[in-house]
């Protein structure tokens, strides 16, 4: 047994005995390892055979290769993030596998193409509702959300390409199957697609501290977005500016704010009661929520 082996052998031993948390990359592998595969054959067949992709790490050497660079080219304008990185990431990244110089992130479901959820939300009229994320990066906040949101009559969800939890495994275990029928579009730049759904007729209404309103003060009326930001920055200035209104949830408490998706439940569920909920009363079952029909051939 080699010197190294046995220092790496000492070195967990010690870890495991102290708890020593992991390091960053460690985490991350481990995160990671069943949304992830690697090497040109497997990479190859998942870009070919048209599996949803949330994420593409390479080199730029393969990148530039003539069997990767229409594939990568392709997928980076669908919406996929793909990043040039050195080999040692990327044998951080598989935890010290042959990659051969790419790795990609597989995503828990395919996204679309944001004007393609606009059409498809049009049947809706008055009644249409999406959500728009900002920044929100923890992956159980996402799943969390999409769960609520999905239960309380969205529409869909827009996230964007970077700043942004990916649909991993993960966040499709947290939302509980709530994934599989909510329609998700993935763009480039958040404020321009609320710019553009502003053009189409969308009230944009962000969730903010400083807000000017409580949230039962304001009539949710006709097609709404509904932004809300991360827990610890909120809603970016550029964003708000884009805002047609801003709201806030008053809290009684000595706690001062809300985790994300509880305070994204609250948001949504007083949209919810405002609208869908008025006509329901004791035991009256809800109305069947109408999915918007989604041409396939603008999947991502």
């Amino acid at each position: 047994m080699s010197r190294n082996k046995n220092s790496q052998e000492v070195s967990n031993y010690r870890r495991e005995e102290s708890k020593e948390p992991l390091s960053y990359s460690e985490s991350f592998t481990k995160t990671l390892s069943d949304d992830l595969i690697w090497g040109r054959h497997s990479t190859e067949a998942a870009l070919m055979g048209g599996r949803a992709i949330h994420r593409i790490w390479c080199t730029s050497e393969l990148r530039s290769t003539p069997k990767f660079f229409q594939l990568l080219k392709d997928q980076k304008a669908s919406g996929v993030l793909v990043e040039e990185v050195s080999w040692s990431r990327l044998g951080q990244l598989t935890n010290g596998a042959v990659h051969q110089g790419i790795v990609l992130q597989i995503a828990a479901s395919k996204t679309l193409d944001l004007m393609n959820l606009i059409n498809a939300c049009k049947a809706f009229g008055d009644s249409s509702l999406l959500l728009a994320l900002d920044g929100l990066t923890d992956p159980q906040n996402l799943g969390a959300i999409i769960r609520s949101a999905e239960a309380l009559g969205a529409q869909g969800l827009i996230l964007p390409q970077r700043r942004s939890a990916g649909l991993t495994g993960s966040v499709a275990k947290v939302a509980a199957g709530a994934l599989e029928h909510l329609p998700v579009a993935r763009v480039v730049n958040l404020n321009r697609s609320l710019e553009k759904l502003k053009d189409q007729g969308y009230t944009v209404v962000g969730l903010a501290e400083e807000g000017p309103s409580t949230l039962s003060e304001i009539k949710f009326q006709g097609p709404l977005v509904v932004v809300v930001g991360s827990e610890d920055k909120g809603i970016s200035l550029i964003t708000r500016r884009l805002c047609d209104q801003l709201v806030r949830i008053p809290l009684m408490g000595v706690t001062t704010s809300l985790n994300a998706s509880v305070a994204t439940s609250i948001f949504l569920y007083e949209v919810a009661r405002s609208k869908w909920m008025r006509s329901i009363s004791g035991q009256d079952p809800s109305p069947r929520l109408l999915k918007p029909q989604i041409t396939s051939e603008k999947n991502n």
